[in-house]
């Protein structure tokens, strides 16, 4: 039931707001309501962006205990799956679902939306989940956050 809750919330908030917001605007590259050929490579993050969604779902699905109370302080450190490349990995694919849009439908109100979305996320969100997470595990959660970036390393 709570996967249930999670994809509908996911598939709403990254799925349907950004196909709405794409009406605020001019959508380039369309014609006839279709997408036009370079509006095609935006279903290549917007791929990404569900796949690693749904590896984080099912990574954290077998890493998560039996029972977890649901509060807004985490009883449970994930380390794991996506968690060994970077420390925010939901939100990552979040951002790559998003930005795949403003590709795809040619909406440079879904490119806002997006590039907003990454201030928010950046400069509040994960800031202060940082700290609730340093003051809940201490030096096992600064210890992950020394190894693990915040988004990506570059690749070299």
């Amino acid at each position: 039931m709570v996967a249930i809750l999670v994809v509908s919330g996911f598939t709403l908030a990254h799925g349907v707001v950004p196909w709405a917001v794409s009406w605020l605007t001019q959508r380039h590259g369309w014609t006839g309501g279709r997408p036009g050929l370079w509006n095609l490579p935006g279903l290549v993050p917007v791929v990404a962006g569900a796949a690693g969604f749904a590896w984080i779902l099912v990574a954290g699905s077998a890493e998560t205990p039996q029972r977890v109370d649901l509060t807004l302080t985490p009883s449970f450190l994930l380390m794991r799956g996506p968690y060994r490349f970077t420390r925010n990995p939901m939100y990552g694919a979040e951002l790559t679902l998003w930005f795949g849009w403003a590709i795809w439908y040619g909406s440079v109100a879904v490119l806002s939306g997006c590039v907003v979305f990454w201030a928010v996320v950046n400069f509040v969100v994960v800031p202060r989940e940082e700290r609730t997470l340093e003051a809940q595990f201490g030096e096992a959660y600064r210890d992950y956050k020394a190894k693990k970036p915040r988004w990506f390393r570059p690749l070299s």
